[in-house]
């Protein structure tokens, strides 16, 4: 089994308490911090934004991914880059012309991601993946947390992870939406290894760098199970 790589979703944490949820997740051994930034355009929610990527970034030393999911991404790249973003992830649906965002990602200093709407094929990645550094498979539909997970996302990261192997790909992917351990294990074994934390995994209102080793633990159990 490859490392979980955990990024903590900072929309489910508790904003009043934020930089206590930062240090409790970077003493938990929290591999990054996910920022989902929605306009109510794209997704019909809206959340965070630039300043707040800001304070986060000061609050503690974990690196930042943001998760754009808003109408013209290509606007707000660099922005999100001064603000500490290491990894910018940008929607297929979004861009008229994907490849070139994610190129112009990487020119700007940070790590371009692709992510891909649950009824989007597949297919619409094949010019992309060879651009980016992380592929992010949406197990529900964007845009408010707690759904349940749509039973389509485990074959999707199964052929996925088919299609990077046989391209020779180095991307990562990522999977967003509804991340427990049951599914996280599934997701695991199909070929996820990057996994966006909320509140169906670590924020419960307890600790949450004990939630966090207490959610790889039982991912790592579990997996030999299904």
């Amino acid at each position: 089994m490859k490392k979980m790589i955990c990024s903590a979703s900072v929309m489910c944490a508790d904003l009043l308490h934020l930089e206590e949820n930062m240090n409790a997740l970077e003493a938990g051994g929290c591999d990054e911090l996910h920022f989902d930034i929605m306009d109510g355009t794209f997704v019909p929610n809206f959340t965070l934004g630039v300043d707040f990527v800001k304070a986060a970034v000061r609050a503690c030393k974990l690196p930042c991914s943001v998760h754009l999911m808003v109408a013209r991404p290509e606007d707000y790249i660099e922005r999100f880059i001064d603000a500490g973003c290491k990894s910018v992830t940008i929607h297929v649906e979004s861009c008229i012309h994907a490849h070139a965002v994610l190129m112009r990602i990487r020119k700007a200093g940070a790590s371009p991601g692709i992510a891909i709407n649950p009824a989007t094929p597949l297919t619409k990645l094949d010019y992309l993946i060879d651009r980016a550094d992380r592929v992010m498979l949406m197990t529900v539909d964007p845009g408010y947390a707690g759904q349940k997970i749509l039973p389509g996302a485990y074959d999707r990261v199964r052929i996925l992870r088919e299609v990077l192997s046989y391209r020779e790909s180095r991307a990562k992917i990522e999977v967003d939406g509804n991340i427990d351990v049951h599914h996280a294990a599934l997701l695991s074994k199909a070929g996820a290894e990057i996994f966006v934390l909320g509140s169906s995994s670590i924020f419960n209102g307890g600790d949450l760098g004990e939630a966090l080793r207490a959610f790889r633990e039982a991912v790592a159990v579990e997996r030999q199970l299904v």
